[in-house]
């Protein structure tokens, strides 16, 4: 199929001259590598587009067709010779080789205008050039179109090879990792790529297949490719560049030699600090970035401690917080916020208080305008989850999000597999906090150990969180918590100990202090043991 009308604008990626419209009215944009159907279809993404031309009657051009000078870029006919580049009439003639060396295909562009149609075994050719260079020399200077190849060559004093991709920044990636072996073999590469949005994606995609042999010509503004240097006598500005041109560096990868000023700036122990100084002194708090997980025994109050730590943050900052509490409904986690504001446990049938009071507390939590609940009735699947905490940490401005508990979207996920997907959420919920920069603080249940169980105050240890090891690996923190629920003793029954796991922070771990609830309250506080066992 031949294209009949090429350098229009593609709706897609707002390039002003890479899309080409085929004889169906199908398109295909080089420089997002975008094909539109000539239905009303979907756009999709292609690999790479094979131009088909039946036969081979563009090799008649190289008879009749002679080498010149190409005056309004500065090229000269003898660039145009060393390439094999010929006119004929109002076109120029681009050959292309294939990996033996044998004249395939040719690109043949006009004269007066950009128009461009390809000619014969396209799908066969190699990199513009390519034919011209062994294999295993010093430099390789790779660019985006053919007479960006010319322009490159001349101006680096003819010296250098030079190459050029099929089909502009679209289809960089395909062209360079076709011919890796050929590129790979080369001790430095040099991406001369266009200077617009494209041609900069493209370059640090292919710069990513070579890794550190490649070197990233920085583009100027007022010049956007190869060819408008040389048009504009700046040979020298360019082969200036080009010696300079960058080594690439991975995104991520740092020099240590640039971190002198972040290592002299004191960093701040945390964003907040718990309610609790106990679990303070072991973590120095919760900090922007982390992933936290507590864990405990079923029905030990590990939601209760997650409302105290709410409750605190929302004393101490002015941040939003989301808040996703899965095994209540959202009237449920309302009054339970309340009832800390109001020392009071409202959530209960007997609990009085006044209207006043009431209002007070709704004022202090939900009247803020700084919480969001997460109505979750059938829809805990982990995708949903996930677009939830993004957009609370990104639509509302949650600074800090809470998630309790992960076993519950676990289990209602189809596949079965509890490992995989606890690996797949933890995951998906790690990178989440990378990306937001927020304090995600999540629970998790616990195995039963073979003994005694956590009900009855077994000790926690990270081997006994439930289904995967990427729980543990994946968290930043990870807080225990026991208590022996079944005790006689009241004030045991209704204490807590506080254990810290895993310490990324600090590495410290171990008891971090003991927590009362009190009934009549609602509130979980810290207490300390005197001598005699009793509490203070």
């Amino acid at each position: 199929m031949a294209f009949v009308k090429i350098h229009t604008r593609c709706e897609g990626c707002g390039s002003s001259d890479g899309c080409a419209i085929n004889e169906d009215t199908s398109r295909y944009c080089f420089a997002c590598a975008t094909y539109t159907p000539p239905t009303d279809e979907k756009e999709y993404n292609v690999i790479d587009v094979e131009i088909k031309v039946p036969d081979m009657s563009f090799l008649k051009s190289y008879t009749n067709g002679n080498a010149v000078s190409v005056v309004d870029r500065r090229i000269t006919k003898t660039t145009m010779e060393r390439f094999g580049v010929v006119r004929e009439g109002d076109k120029y003639y681009f050959p292309y080789y294939d990996k033996d060396l044998q004249l395939v295909a040719a690109k043949v562009r006009g004269v007066k205008d950009k128009s461009f149609l390809a000619a014969g075994a396209w799908s066969k050719g190699t990199l513009f050039g390519q034919n011209l260079f062994p294999t295993g020399g010093k430099y390789v200077t790779v660019v985006e179109g053919e007479f960006d190849a010319l322009a490159a060559y001349q101006m680096t004093g003819s010296k250098w090879p030079v190459v050029s991709i099929r089909t502009g920044a679209g289809s960089a990636v395909g062209d360079c990792r076709a011919n890796y072996e050929y590129l790979n073999s080369f001790d430095n590469i040099i991406i001369c790529f266009d200077g617009d949005a494209p041609g900069i994606k493209a370059a640090k995609e292919v710069a990513e297949l070579f890794g550190a042999k490649c070197k990233v010509f920085k583009p100027v503004a007022d010049y956007k490719d190869a060819c408008d240097w040389l048009s504009d006598s700046k040979e020298a500005g360019f082969v200036d560049r080009w010696w300079k041109a960058e080594s690439f560096i991975p995104d991520g990868i740092v020099a240590g030699s640039s971190l002198w000023d972040a290592v002299c700036t004191p960093m701040a122990p945390s964003d907040c600090n718990y309610p609790w100084e106990g679990l303070n002194e072991i973590t120095y708090g919760i900090r922007f970035g982390e992933l936290v997980t507590v864990t405990a025994g079923s029905g030990l109050g590990k939601s209760q401690v997650l409302r105290e730590v709410v409750w605190h943050i929302l004393q101490k900052t002015k941040d939003n917080i989301g808040l996703m509490f899965l095994e209540e409904s959202v009237r449920k986690t309302a009054l339970s916020m309340m009832s800390l504001a109001a020392n009071a446990p409202l959530h209960l049938p007997d609990s009085v208080v006044s209207d006043e009071e009431r209002e007070r507390a709704f004022s202090e939590t939900l009247g803020t305008d700084r919480l969001f609940l997460f109505d979750h009735f059938g829809s805990t699947s982990i995708e949903n989850i996930v677009n939830r905490v993004r957009y609370m940490a990104k639509g509302m401005g949650c600074k800090y999000v809470f998630l309790d508990h992960l076993s519950i979207i676990v289990s209602s996920q189809d596949n079965g597999d509890e490992r995989k997907a606890i690996d797949e959420i933890m995951t998906k919920l790690r990178m989440l906090v990378q990306e937001t920069n927020i304090a995600l603080i999540i629970v998790s249940h616990l195995k039963r150990p073979s003994d005694k169980g956590h009900e009855e105050g077994a000790a926690t240890s990270l081997a006994q969180l439930r289904g995967s090891a990427a729980i543990a690996q994946l968290s930043d923190m990870v807080i225990g918590l026991e208590r022996n629920g079944q005790s006689d003793d009241e004030i045991e029954r209704n204490t807590t100990k506080v254990r810290v796991l895993k310490n990324r922070y600090s590495g410290q771990t171990g008891p971090a202090g003991r927590l009362h609830y009190n009934k009549h309250t609602g509130r979980m506080l810290e207490v300390e043991p005197e001598p005699d066992g009793e509490l203070l």
